[in-house]
């Protein structure tokens, strides 16, 4: 014998009521709403996207753009003679310790070469892209006082500064970190991805009162 099956009066109501005509508009009207949202999310995702990539193309010809002016500047520079380029250093604020390092040779190298001795072709060239190096952020990125500005440290995390950079023929971070489009650390964890462990301390720098700026403990 087969069991007849009683069905829940409630359910059984929902089930046969008919809709309202607002029930219909509040459900299409829904409906809409998410397929229009979807449609926007899928949307903004594909332009992040687009984004991203045009950012990076960006990226990478503003580089070869800095390369090709940073080139042709040397070429030019290097027309002028050895004391002259050092000369020239000299009167934008470079010690002769540092010149010496950026371009990758002793201090004494340095001075005999103020004295009239000959360097050669190369160093001549560094001397060169030293300058056109300097000649380029002061147009683009007005840098005052580059030589001072070439001491400042990239952030107050690490004691790393654009001389790090540049006697690591890394120009191209130099040119980056004065063009301000990248973030500091960012820059930092290109040149050295460790820096962080390498640099951590449980003190910070910090500006007093009297304006200068000293060390305390952190927190």
């Amino acid at each position: 014998m087969t069991e007849a099956t009683v069905p829940n009066a409630a359910v059984a109501s929902a089930l046969t009521k008919p809709g309202t005509a607002g029930d219909s508009i509040t459900a299409s009207a829904l409906s809409e709403t998410q397929l229009m949202a979807s449609r926007l999310t899928e949307d903004v995702g594909g332009g992040r996207n687009e984004v991203k990539v045009l950012h990076q193309q960006y990226d990478d010809l503003h580089q070869r753009s800095h390369d090709v002016e940073w080139r042709a500047a040397t070429a030019a520079r290097a027309k002028s003679g050895v004391t002259t380029l050092l000369s020239e250093l000299a009167d934008l604020g470079f010690a002769w310790r540092d010149i010496a390092r950026l371009v990758g040779v002793s201090v004494p190298a340095v001075q005999k070469w103020r004295k009239g001795e000959k360097a050669s072709g190369e160093s001549r060239k560094r001397l060169a892209s030293l300058l056109a190096t300097c000649d380029i952020i002061t147009n683009h990125y007005m840098v005052e006082e580059i030589a001072s500005w070439f001491e400042v440290p990239l952030s107050s995390s690490a004691p790393i500064t654009p001389i790090d950079l540049y006697a690591d023929n890394r120009a191209d971070l130099v040119f980056e970190f004065s063009s301000g489009h990248t973030d500091p650390e960012g820059i930092l964890t290109q040149f050295l991805p460790d820096w962080r462990e390498q640099y951590r301390s449980d003190f910070e720098v910090f500006e007093a009162s009297d304006g200068n700026f000293s060390i305390r403990a952190k927190g």
